[in-house]
């Protein structure tokens, strides 16, 4: 079986002996036009791409990314949006893969198949649904896989050992380790070491499985954490659109620099 675009990227990562270095920002932020700008002028630092849906109540993300996601809203942003960003964005040379991030509502109200067809039809090739957990997501990320989507199951630091084990067994080929429980770019108030060394239990259930760490990243924490298959930066890409639209700069010209920075440190 061939491999999947997630799949080949975290190995072209492992051959340059580095983590994935994966971004989120939220589609649609500031408005359409600078979003897909910014995937574009990123996309040649990143390994994978994660784009969020805007959505006016995100439980699990922080100040900076509901304040991206509002301007989103407050800006006419629609979920086929979303779609249009991605499938333009496809049409780059050597685009990377693009995992959605959401909440299971959106799916919902779409209705499971027909959105399925639509990331298929855009180019999506992951899924993280962050109030859909496992058990719960096991016929959903079944549809995905059939669809050949992976859908991208969630570890934390109390998930028990049994269930770990199960949600590993059940993940398609990537596994998303939240580093703390708080919400998305909160201070890391676990030491990198810590981190690791949670991380390194989940590895050796099965070490065939990419495991990326998400939560706290930053510039100032993310070499310490280069062990790691991937790196997930959000909230500060997230802060550095805010901090452009507040100092009347470019939010494209400054997420670029913000990229190529985050790189260079896990190089």
């Amino acid at each position: 079986m061939s491999l999947s675009p997630i799949s080949l990227a975290f190995k072209k990562c492992k051959n340059e002996k580095r983590p994935a270095l994966l971004t989120y920002t939220v589609a649609g932020d500031n408005n359409k036009k600078k979003s897909l700008e910014i995937l574009k002028s990123i996309s040649k630092d990143v390994d994978v791409l994660e784009v969020g849906f805007p959505h006016n109540t995100p439980i699990a993300d922080g100040g900076q990314i509901q304040t991206s996601a509002y301007r989103s809203i407050r800006n006419g942003f629609k979920m086929k949006d979303a779609f249009h960003i991605v499938k333009k964005y496809k049409k780059i040379k050597n685009p990377k893969p693009v995992i959605l991030m959401g909440y299971y509502n959106m799916i919902y109200q779409c209705g499971e198949n027909k959105f399925l067809n639509k990331c298929k039809k855009s180019g999506v090739n992951g899924l993280i649904v962050v109030d859909l957990p496992w058990p719960d997501n096991k016929t959903f990320a079944k549809k995905c896989k059939k669809k050949s989507i992976s859908f991208v199951q969630l570890l934390s630091p109390t998930t028990s050992k049994t269930r770990m084990k199960k949600i590993i067994n059940d993940s398609h080929d990537m596994l998303y380790y939240i580093s703390m429980l708080s919400t998305t770019g909160g201070k890391l108030k676990v030491s990198p070491k810590e981190i690791l060394k949670n991380y390194n239990k989940i590895k050796k259930v099965n070490r065939s499985k990419n495991l990326v760490i998400g939560f706290g990243i930053t510039d100032k924490t993310i070499a310490s954490l280069k062990k790691a298959d991937g790196l997930v930066v959000g909230s500060a890409l997230c802060k550095g659109i805010t901090d452009s639209i507040k100092n009347r700069q470019n939010p494209v010209i400054k997420l670029s620099k913000m990229v190529k920075s985050l790189k260079s440190k896990i190089q």
